[in-house]
């Protein structure tokens, strides 16, 4: 996996190093265990590192935990029984990180949401681009018949990758798009239909209605579709990432996350804090502007990186 997190600037240190300087760093925690000013800064700099609260207090109990029983020895004990639980909460539940697909009659359809300014767009033009290099047939369904240019900025999208496209005229039903971007990928035996949906806030309800229904026609059109509904996130805004989930989730049944401009941010715990709170994996993460930069996300490689890179 491409390297996750912008690059470290000069003398910056990395979350272990923090860690290891507000909880580790005198020898005696390692012999008889943490004291609570250890704990509270450990809490305060996981936190800061967008961890959330309750992965935080778990990851503050192993490392207590292993202290009080003497059980790790050395800073690099404590680094690996952290790394081991964040894979841990990663591993648990629902932990497939790889694209479902549809092996039964009919195109895999890939729901894609969000709300406005995360990189919807682009994410969509990376996936498209990605599976049309692994040799598959792919149709874009420009599904934000709201927003002013959408669907032209969607088209020069398709062409540039090389795949299908259906588009509308502003204002139309967003469903009746969906409906027919499947009739012409079932007739044309495309592989994978990605359907893009309106950004939207997650407050606003009516929009929320609107996205509802086109999960709905997609379903009734293709029986078990859409086989992903991703929800594509901005990774540098922290706790408020939960607060979208949250919201979109009392209105589609979302399957994964797409995390935008990681390369942007020093702070990965937020995928931590995804996870422990909904159970939802991460499929892919955003690290650059180009075609190329939407990378598989792969949990030992996180766990790893979240901690040292």
């Amino acid at each position: 996996m491409a390297r996750l997190f912008r690059k470290k600037e000069e003398g910056k240190k990395s979350l272990w190093d923090r860690i290891v300087d507000v909880a580790l760093t005198d020898v005696t925690v390692l012999v008889k265990g943490m004291d609570e000013g250890s704990l509270e800064g450990l809490e305060e700099t996981l936190i800061a590192a967008d961890f959330g609260v309750p992965s935080t207090l778990r990851l503050v109990r192993v490392v207590e935990t292993l202290a009080e029983r003497g059980i790790a020895r050395s800073q690099n004990d404590f680094l690996r029984a952290v790394r081991e639980e964040i894979v841990a909460i990663l591993s648990a539940g629902r932990s497939d990180t790889a694209l479902r697909f549809n092996y039964d009659e009919g195109p895999t359809v890939l729901l894609i949401a969000g709300v406005n300014g995360v990189g919807k767009t682009t994410t969509i033009a990376k996936l498209a681009h990605r599976m049309t290099r692994q040799g598959r047939r792919v149709l874009i369904a420009a599904g934000d018949t709201f927003r002013a240019g959408a669907v032209e900025q969607l088209r020069r999208w398709a062409d540039r990758v090389g795949c299908d496209f259906v588009g509308s005229e502003a204002g139309r039903d967003p469903a009746a798009v969906a409906f027919d971007a499947l009739e012409r990928a079932i007739a044309n035996d495309v592989d994978v239909v990605i359907v893009d949906t309106a950004g939207r806030l997650h407050t606003q309800g009516d929009l929320m209605k609107e996205l509802e229904k086109v999960h709905r026609v997609i379903g009734k059109k293709l029986p078990g579709a859409p086989h992903e509904t991703l929800m594509v996130l901005d990774s540098t805004v922290g706790q408020n990432a939960l607060a979208q989930i949250r919201s979109f989730g009392q209105t589609l049944p979302l399957t994964g996350i797409v995390l935008t401009k990681m390369d942007g941010t020093a702070k990965g715990g937020i995928v931590v804090a995804i996870k422990e709170e909904f159970d939802l994996p991460v499929k892919f993460i955003g690290v650059g502007e180009a075609l190329d930069d939407l990378v598989p996300f792969e949990i030992e490689a996180f766990a790893e990186e979240v901690l040292t890179g």
